[in-house]
């Protein structure tokens, strides 16, 4: 199943035009951006009055020209605040991220680009590089047994490489949220919920490390092409669902009851061997093997019963 998995990655890597990968930008200090903007701007105000006043045509027109240049360099400030990208596009190329933090000056023809931006956020269109938490709702689904479930996962992500993410996914939220759910059902389908009876160590409920590391593996592999990293992945919610919820609750205390009988018999059973051999070895008492029979029936009754036993003195002969 795990190679089949790696095998149905690599063919969806393959079908993606064009896989990007991520280019970091080191764009001009904003700080030194703000005073070319102020020399142009003062620049372009002197020119025009020194044209204007010595009536030089040439001279007012370059200021009059350089007032659009620094109204588009305005554009080109951005402040990147800590764990945060800025993916920038130029007239429909990739041109580079920007995940340093700080205060810069980027080519103001650049777009800033995120699929995934929320309307009316503030920062909307940079990029996110904190660990986010996915809590879908819990699902329906049949365990390896057949049996109905409804099963949900927390799964703890972040973007890893922006340009994958941006680039190669639609919207990368929906992606790993849609992929969250496939892998969930495909891990639910390979285990029972339980323990099965023909003694499979593995479950989803009994063996939680093992299936959430195995749950972790395959989302990994099915977000890699959106440059995705899985931090995390648990199982949040697991129950029979409730068309069988009562059948299989008796079904577990019936087991219980069992196990716990079985239990009580066992040790029964070995006081009992234990109080014959200590007769036995000691000599304080010959029973004979009807003697014996009765004994061994009375102490399993006393050790095995639901309550406590009402002693009965016998002040008679025991033949």
């Amino acid at each position: 199943m795990e190679k089949g998995n790696k095998n149905l990655n690599s063919e969806a890597m393959a079908k993606v035009k064009g896989d990007y990968t991520e280019k970091i930008l080191k764009p001009l200090n904003g700080y030194i951006g703000v005073l070319l903007f102020l020399l142009i701007a003062a620049g372009s105000t002197a020119m025009i009055v020194l044209g204007h006043m010595n009536s030089i045509v040439a001279v007012y027109v370059i200021g009059y020209l350089l007032i659009p240049v620094y109204a588009i360099m305005a554009g080109g400030f951005a402040v990147v605040s800590p764990n945060e990208a800025l993916v920038l596009v130029l007239f429909g190329k990739y041109s580079g991220t920007i995940k340093q933090e700080g205060f810069y000056l980027y080519n103001p023809l650049c777009k800033k680009f995120n699929p995934a931006a929320v309307p009316n956020m503030a920062r909307r269109n940079y990029v996110s590089l904190k660990a986010m938490t996915l809590n879908n709702d819990k699902q329906k689904v049949n365990d390896a047994e057949g049996n109905p479930i409804e099963i949900g996962v927390v799964v703890i992500w972040r973007i890893k490489d922006t340009a994958k993410a941006v680039f190669n996914v639609d919207n990368y939220v929906n992606f790993i949220s849609i992929q969250s759910d496939a892998a969930i059902r495909n891990i639910a389908r390979q285990y029972p919920y339980d323990i099965s009876d023909d003694g499979d160590e593995k479950s989803l409920r009994g063996s939680a490390q093992e299936i959430a590391k195995t749950l972790c593996d395959e989302l990994q592999q099915r977000v890699d092409i959106a440059g995705i990293e899985v931090v995390e992945a648990r199982i949040a919610h697991l129950a029979y669902a409730q068309e069988i919820a009562a059948a299989m609750l008796q079904r577990q205390q019936a087991k219980a009851v069992v196990d716990a009988r079985t239990t009580i018999v066992e040790g029964a059973v070995g006081m009992v061997e234990l109080a014959l051999e200590k007769l036995s070895s000691t000599g304080l008492v010959e029973l004979d093997d009807e003697r014996k029979a009765q004994m061994v029936s009375s102490l399993m009754v006393v050790l095995c019963a639901n309550k406590d036993a009402q002693p009965v003195v016998n002040s008679g002969s025991l033949y």
